[in-house]
């Protein structure tokens, strides 16, 4: 028999244009002979169900359940999609807690966690894994760029402590760059964080759990011929290029998949996540950038290119992360 499987796609932040971009690779793979995916658009002005026929049936937020003309639909698993809030920073995982419905993501504690970059270095540099030296500055606390440059060392990014695919983050090298580049950030977002450039080799790994297994993927070192990596970098053909698998020494490999590994467990993960690196030669060892719980899924994205790297089909993955999806099913 058939699980009935939500896959949930939208979102409330800028991001959603993304998530739709990843739903286009996510729902061409999944396994149709083995599941019934019902899409579930999330969006500021509500949930529903967009049908073949151009409707819109609304979802009941009491349950997480739809009525069409077949009766009741009830979901076994939720598959998520959604890059920013409400998928990606725990807001939603919460909610399937609450009915009891088992998905595809880390749970809402870890979202919520790795949402806010400050606080996972925070937890990473606690448990010995390195990180860049960084601030963290509040909109309501009035920063300045001249407080921001008496504590750091030039070059920094500035970013949105909240958020991801590179929006409103830049790189300052000169000192009158700052204050613009403070502005940017907090037009994103209410919390800053200000990074050391960490000098080194750019590399971004996926990790999922598999029959129990944590697995790490042929991971991707990526170049770009812009000043770092941005949204357009990240989602415009010709201004990146990614190697994946990337091209290094087996001692250096080694170190990124024990390292992944670790972040993997240290931050209680599931599903598959993607992680940020960059490799510093001098100290010998990967530095933390940050921790993606739903990675992208876009033709642009590395975890596809990852997957069929470990030499899977996109069909095989989606599934096991289905898969492992419902293991975690809690019993009546």
């Amino acid at each position: 028999m058939k699980r009935v499987i939500a896959f949930v796609t939208g979102g409330y932040s800028g991001e959603a244009e993304v998530s739709y971009k990843s739903a286009i690779t996510i729902e061409a793979n999944l396994d149709k002979t083995r599941y019934d995916v019902y899409r579930i658009d999330i969006t500021p002005s509500g949930w529903f169900h967009p049908t073949k026929n151009g409707e819109k049936i609304p979802v009941d937020k009491n349950d997480f359940s739809l009525e069409l003309g077949s009766g009741k639909i009830i979901f076994d698993a939720v598959l998520i999609g959604i890059h920013g809030t409400p998928g990606e920073d725990g807001k939603l995982q919460g909610y399937f807690d609450l009915m009891n419905l088992p998905y595809s993501t880390c749970d809402a504690a870890t979202s919520a966690l790795t949402f806010n970059k400050r606080y996972t270095v925070a937890v990473a540099a606690f448990a010995g894994i390195p990180v860049s030296r960084s601030l963290h500055l509040f909109k309501q606390h009035k920063p300045d760029a001249a407080g921001v440059l008496e504590k750091l060392k030039l070059p920094v990014f500035v970013k949105p402590n909240n958020g991801g695919s590179s929006i409103g983050m830049s790189k300052v090298s000169n000192p009158a760059e700052m204050s613009s580049a403070l502005q940017k950030a907090f037009r994103e977002d209410d919390q800053v964080l200000v990074e050391e450039f960490i000098p080194g080799r750019e590399f971004t790994i996926g990790v999922f759990r598999s029959d129990g297994n944590i697995i790490a993927m042929p991971f991707t070192e990526v170049k770009t011929s812009k000043d770092f990596f941005d949204f357009e970098a990240k989602y415009s053909p010709g201004f990146t290029e990614e190697i994946t698998p990337a091209v290094v020494a087996e001692s250096i490999a080694q170190k990124v998949r024990d390292t992944a590994i670790k972040i993997y467990r240290v931050f209680n993960c599931s599903g598959v996540i993607r992680i940020d690196m960059i490799y510093n030669e001098a100290k010998g060892e990967p530095f933390l950038l940050e921790i993606n719980t739903v990675p992208g899924q876009t033709d642009a994205s590395v975890v596809p290119q990852q997957v069929r790297a470990m030499g899977w089909t996109l069909n095989q993955f989606y599934s096991a992360l289905i898969e492992d999806a419902l293991s975690r099913a809690k019993k009546p």
